[in-house]
């Protein structure tokens, strides 16, 4: 039986988006911490992408110096209150922890949550801006990489500019990861973590629009350019344009701001097997979808959603097609979706030693009768700014010096995703915010040597 979309209230939906886990408790915070065995020469910091003591965090928690924890956790990485709830930590700090020979690993992601969100319930201003060293640096997006490279700078005494194109900075965290794991206000915390050291962030402010990159150049002694990616590239299907075809970064981000019940009862199919194809599962399910698949060329195997991601989507219910790609939107009378055309594929070995590619199995289309469809298959990239700022890069991929994070241009450097593929660099929150920190460290060292527009 259909179920009436007008009889269930936004608010229950909205408890939907609520925190899917809960954070520690004072006494299992403690008791955790102190199982730690304060390596000292941790794995787990070698394997942090952002080199948190992790030890020294954890030993801060057991003896209630929580603002020492927190500043230990934000001093590494500016986006640590994030990272403790989005971090694949069992492949990192935890599967690097010692007790897993013995027992089990400490559970680093929950105390670094445990200290953050102490600093966040008690207000903590956690660090002070440098003296001015009367240089300025322009950052051109306002995401991980972006925020960690202002907060860097501004320690180190520059006069820092984010340019952020949406109404309030973050990026990802503030807008591309769903409610139940990331709560907004958490991103925004850090936001403001950021701000409060004199950084000027101008939101709805887009570089190559409102201000032209040569400007930046112009006024400022370095740039950074952090603007992530863009969105889902189209499926090159027939059906694209019926009505119930969504793309995924648009829709996750829509949950953001406000729920719909428009997916009451309905049957989605997502288009992918990615984080962010897990994100609009996870979110179809929460707004009430009575079915939800995820469909995918490949097998589990090759899938690049993290494995507790993966887990998660099946404790929500979702069920996975794989081997199975679309060939066609199928619509009704209306214009609106009814049908999802696919075709079973088989994995051939490739030529160069890659991953294996997907073929098409001769005769095999069925249908999959669904009422909307989410694309969700990777980013496209901001090929027009990139080629406005003049700057090297592969297919919208800027290429950089990997030590200096310096692009073609040595006054423009790059942090984060639009430094993401070809080999180059990784698609974590994580990964970014180190990246961040090293273009403002590599900054600093040019420009105090003397080398700088005004040395």
């Amino acid at each position: 039986m259909a179920v009436n979309a007008a009889f269930i209230p936004v608010d229950s939906l909205r408890r939907n988006f609520a925190e899917a886990k809960a954070g520690m408790r004072p006494k299992e915070a403690i008791e955790e911490s102190n199982r730690c065995l304060y390596c000292y020469d941790a794995p787990c910091i070698k394997a942090c992408p952002t080199g948190i003591n992790i030890p020294s965090f954890i030993k801060k928690i057991a003896s209630g110096n929580m603002k020492g924890s927190a500043r230990a956790i934000m001093d590494a990485n500016p986006v640590g209150a994030t990272c403790s709830r989005v971090c694949p930590t069992e492949e990192l700090c935890e599967g690097a922890c010692v007790l897993n020979h013995s027992s089990k690993p400490i559970m680093i992601g929950s105390l670094q949550r445990y200290a953050t969100d102490w600093a966040i319930k008690n207000d903590q201003n956690l660090f002070a801006a440098g003296q001015s060293n009367g240089k300025s640096v322009a950052i051109i997006g306002g995401g991980p990489a972006g925020l960690s490279a202002a907060r860097e700078l501004a320690r180190f005494g520059f006069a820092v500019t984010i340019f952020e194109a949406k109404e309030q900075a973050g990026g990802l965290d503030t807008y591309g990861i769903v409610s139940f794991r990331l709560p907004q206000s958490i991103s925004v915390w850090e936001v403001e973590q950021v701000r409060k050291l004199g950084v000027d962030i101008r939101t709805n402010t887009k570089v190559g629009v409102d201000i032209q990159a040569e400007e930046l150049l112009e006024q400022y002694d370095a740039v950074v350019l952090a603007i992530g990616m863009s969105k889902v590239p189209d499926l090159g299907i027939e059906g694209e344009q019926l009505t119930g075809v969504y793309d995924a970064i648009d829709f996750v981000e829509a949950t953001k701001t406000e729920l719909s019940t428009d997916f009451i009862g309905k049957r989605i199919a997502v288009i992918g097997a990615g984080n962010t194809a897990i994100d609009a599962a996870t979110c179809s399910v929460r707004l009430g979808a009575a079915n939800v698949k995820m469909v995918y060329r490949r097998t589990r195997e090759e899938m690049t959603a993290y494995d507790f991601e993966f887990e998660f989507a099946k404790q929500e219910g979702v069920e996975f097609v794989w081997l199975s790609a679309p060939s066609k939107i199928i619509g009704d009378a209306d214009g609106s979706v009814k049908a999802l055309e696919c075709v079973e594929m088989r994995l051939e070995a490739a030529g160069d030693g890659g991953r294996r590619k997907p073929v098409p199995v001769e005769g095999s289309t069925f249908l999959l009768e669904v009422d909307a469809v989410i694309k969700a298959i990777g980013q496209t990239r901001y090929k027009p700014l990139i080629e406005q700022l003049g700057i090297q890069n592969k297919r919208g991929i800027v290429t950089v010096n990997t030590e200096t994070y310096q692009t073609s241009n040595p006054r423009i450097y790059a942090a984060g995703d639009v430094i993401f593929g070809e080999g180059q660099g990784e698609a974590m929150v994580v990964s970014a915010a180190q990246q961040g920190k090293l273009a403002a460290y590599s900054i600093y060292n040019t420009l105090s040597a003397g080398r700088g527009r005004y040395g």
